[in-house]
């Protein structure tokens, strides 16, 4: 069943169409005039989609994408050399999503160009699926600007630093066939059926225990900057938690009793 969101701030045509399916979250770019471009408010609409995400008991998992042609070419230099205005949104970022992405999973479905902010943005979600004619570039560089919303931090961490590098100092774009050689895209499916790919992968995940996916998720995202001597020391802060959850015991229940188990993420 899809649902749309109740809240007032969603009234009307918005450039950020916000659903529920099953459990999952769907976040639409939707202008489709400024090719998907991000302004201000369309940052801060991002951002209080992916705090009500975070909040709600019945979301397990996200999608985010754009237009069947178009993820998005990033920040909306024609609205801000008309207000001065950068998407950035106070709590989470830029773009409402790179400085702090969601708690829970989050996946991009990417069809078409995802340039520059674009690319960045689906470097900050999770996961990514493409259609086959997809493509992924940073060209700040051709524009006498630097990709200062995550794209020369993630990048890196994606795929090996000396490809970053090149791509980043190029400005060259990438297709969906080779970011998936390279480990960055998840899966490349036949265009215009990249939303129901990522939909599904986000059911799947949507089936886990809710706190287990969270701590699993902060783990792999923080432990690559922890020091080595501390590594399991940290880890263990943020399992012990889901270990002694309600959550942990109906899973042995669920497994010993061969039926599927209910989660209630406590």
């Amino acid at each position: 069943m899809t649902e749309q969101l109740t809240r007032s701030a969603y009234a009307g045509t918005l450039p950020l169409l916000v659903e529920r399916v099953d459990g999952v979250a769907v976040f639409t770019l939707h202008r489709p005039e400024r090719r998907n471009a991000i302004d201000l408010e369309t940052a801060c609409l991002l951002s209080t989609a992916l705090d009500e995400l975070d909040e709600s008991d019945d979301l397990r998992a996200a999608v985010l994408t754009g237009s069947p042609t178009l993820f998005s070419a990033g920040m909306d230099l024609k609205a801000f050399a008309a207000t001065g205005q950068r998407p950035v949104d106070e709590h989470r970022g830029g773009f409402g999503i790179v400085g702090r992405p969601p708690r829970k999973p989050i996946i991009a479905a990417v069809e078409g160009p995802a340039l520059g902010g674009g690319f960045e943005i689906a470097l900050a979600c999770d996961l990514i699926v493409a259609g086959e004619g997809a493509t992924f570039g940073l060209p700040e560089v051709k524009r006498g600007l630097v990709a200062s919303g995550g794209g020369m931090l993630r990048l890196p961490r994606r795929i090996p630093r000396n490809l970053a590098t090149e791509a980043v100092l190029t400005g060259r774009p990438l297709t969906a066939t080779r970011c998936a050689e390279l480990g960055l895209v998840n899966r490349v499916v036949p265009d215009g059926g990249a939303r129901a790919a990522a939909q599904a992968l986000a059911a799947e995940i949507a089936l886990n225990a809710p706190l287990a996916v969270q701590a699993s998720k902060v783990v792999m995202a923080e432990s690559a900057l922890w020091p080595e001597d501390e590594q399991f020391a940290r880890q263990e802060l943020l399992i012990e938690p889901v270990r002694s959850s309600q959550d942990a015991r109906e899973g042995a229940r669920a497994f010993a009793e061969k039926r599927p188990p209910r989660w209630q993420g406590r």
